[in-house]
């Protein structure tokens, strides 16, 4: 059910959305940090909702459906917040762009595998990108002027999250590439003529 809490966390993400963009755009030090602590907070939820959704046995298909969506449109919003409101140098545009575009093509991928009832698993590697990831952007959001704010001056706290947005680009690009490699085994496989039964399928793998 959507009011399930498991669900609810979910919602949370895409909720969360609307305030880090305008604590965001309000361009002042404790704005920067609250932006920060909004979307620390909503990317958190993304590792209890599925815990609690297994512990409770809540799983569900308006689940399954929203929180790679709420994922989704938590990072693209922040890389969109990050590139548009200057927080990033010309160099941290190129991972911000190659994460964007692996969002895509997964997305896109994981679309027709259904078709199939084929899963993409999710890595060990693709969760230390999604923990790069969420890293990255939530230190950039905060950026030097956060850390002016609670006194740490010396940190380089924006060239900390290039660096690991760099990394999480990284590994975008070879769990992009593993994504790929599954969604072009599958969609060479030889059709199915009429008549014939349907080739025993892969089981859904969340």
């Amino acid at each position: 059910m959507p009011t399930d809490l498991p669900n609810l966390l979910t919602l949370s993400r895409i909720a969360a959305i609307p305030v880090m963009v305008a604590l965001a755009a309000m361009r002042a030090p404790w704005a920067d940090f609250a932006a920060c602590l909004v979307f620390s907070a909503a990317a958190v939820t993304d590792y209890f909702d599925g815990k609690l959704a297994r512990e409770r046995q809540q799983i569900s298909d308006f689940g399954r459906m929203l929180d790679p969506i709420a994922d989704k449109l938590l990072v693209g919003a922040a890389l969109m917040v990050l590139a548009g409101m200057g927080r990033l140098t010309a160099l941290g545009l190129f991972p911000a762009i190659v994460i964007l575009l692996r969002e895509i093509l997964v997305s896109g991928l994981r679309e027709y595998l259904a078709g199939l009832s084929v899963g993409l698993p999710v890595t060990r590697l693709a969760k230390w990108k999604t923990g790069f990831q969420m890293g990255a952007l939530g230190t950039l959001l905060a950026g030097d002027s956060a850390a002016s704010a609670i006194g740490l001056r010396v940190l380089p706290v924006s060239i900390i999250g290039e660096v690991m947005l760099w990394t999480a680009a990284a590994l975008t690009m070879i769990t992009g590439w593993d994504y790929l490699q599954a969604g072009l085994r599958h969609a060479g496989a030889a059709p199915v003529r009429a008549g014939e039964s349907d080739p025993p399928r892969e089981p859904v793998r969340s």
